[in-house]
C-alpha cells in the first residue's frame, strides 16, 4: 500500500517526537488472527516498519510493491515481535546475484561485523548467485542458494537438511530474476518449515530464539516484495530464553 506523502511525514514525525524512541518507515503487509478468520471475521491490521540502520531511501512504495534498493546494508523491523504464524509473502529479485532475506524470530540488534541481526534467516537469493560465487573453482549446487534456513549472528537452529549447520532446500524451485517466488513459512514452538512456489522444500527445528521482530534484509541488490500476510496462531509453551528484548 502507497502511503501519500503528508501520511508519511506524519507517521515519522510522531516517531521521533520526545517520547517516542522508533522510526516508522512505511507501513507493508497485514497481519490477521487464525481464531478470527476461522470465525469469519476476516479483520486485517497493517503492518508497520521500524527503521533498525538502513535509510529513507533505502525502501520505497510502488503501488502495491515495496521495492527495497539493496543500500545501505541493514534491516528495518516488523512495530510488534511475534512468535506462533503462517507468512505468505511474494518476491522477485532485479538484478542477477540479488541477495536479500527475511528474518524471524529476530532480535533486531545488528552485529557490527555484519549489519545484520540475529535471528533465523529466510534467505532469498537469485539463481546466477552461485556462478557469481565459485568456490575454488566449483559451482555450488543451486538447491543451496534459495531458500536456505539458518540461525544468523547467535541464533543456533538444528537443519532439517544439512548443509554445515545452514539447512538447504532439497529441490530447486525458485525463479530467477524479473519474476515472482511465493513463500510459505510456518513458525511454530521452533520449528520453520518452508513452501518456495507450492511445495514445501526445507525446515529448522529447536532455534534458540522462538519470539522476535521480523526483520527485512537489504543487503546490495533491489528487490521487490508484494502481498505480505501473516495469519498469527496461537502461543505455545516458551521459556524466557527463548523471547528476544524487546525494544
Amino acid at each position: 500500500m502507497k502511503l501519500s506523502k503528508p501520511v508519511f511525514f506524519f507517521l515519522c514525525l510522531c516517531y521521533t517526537l520526545p517520547g517516542f524512541t522508533q522510526q516508522t518507515f512505511f507501513e507493508f503487509g497485514v497481519s490477521k488472527n487464525f481464531n478470527q478468520l476461522i470465525e469469519g471475521k476476516n479483520k486485517a491490521t497493517p503492518l508497520r516498519w521500524v527503521d533498525v540502520n538502513t535509510s529513507d531511501t533505502t525502501w520505497f512504495t510502488k503501488g502495491s510493491i515495496l521495492v527495497g534498493k539493496g543500500l545501505p546494508i541493514g534491516v528495518v523491523r516488523s512495530e510488534k515481535m511475534y512468535q506462533n504464524f503462517i507468512m505468505h509473502v511474494e518476491w522477485r529479485h532485479m538484478e542477477k546475484g540479488g541477495n536479500s532475506g527475511i528474518f524471524v524470530w529476530c532480535d533486531a540488534k545488528p552485529e557490527e561485523d555484519s549489519r545484520l541481526p540475529s535471528g533465523v534467516e529466510v534467505q532469498m537469493l537469485e539463481l546466477d548467485w552461485v556462478n557469481q560465487h565459485k568456490q575454488n573453482g566449483e559451482t555450488p549446487p543451486i538447491a543451496y542458494v534459495h531458500g536456505e534456513l539458518f540461525g544468523a549472528g547467535q541464533t543456533r537452529t538444528i537443519p532439517d537438511n544439512p548443509r554445515g549447520e545452514r539447512s538447504k532446500s532439497i529441490e530447486n524451485r525458485c525463479l530467477g530474476a524479473g519474476e515472482w517466488n511465493v513463500y510459505t513459512i510456518v513458525c511454530v514452538d521452533g520449528t520453520i518449515k518452508l513452501s518456495v512456489n507450492g511445495k514445501f522444500v526445507n525446515g529448522i527445528r529447536q532455534s534458540s530464539q522462538r519470539k522476535g521482530y521480523l526483520c527485512l534484509e537489504a543487503e546490495g541488490a533491489r528487490i521487490e516484495f508484494r502481498n505480505l500476510q501473516i495469519i498469527e496462531l496461537e502461543e505455545g509453551f516458551i521459556l524466557p530464553e527463548h523471547v528476544v528484548e524487546g525494544l
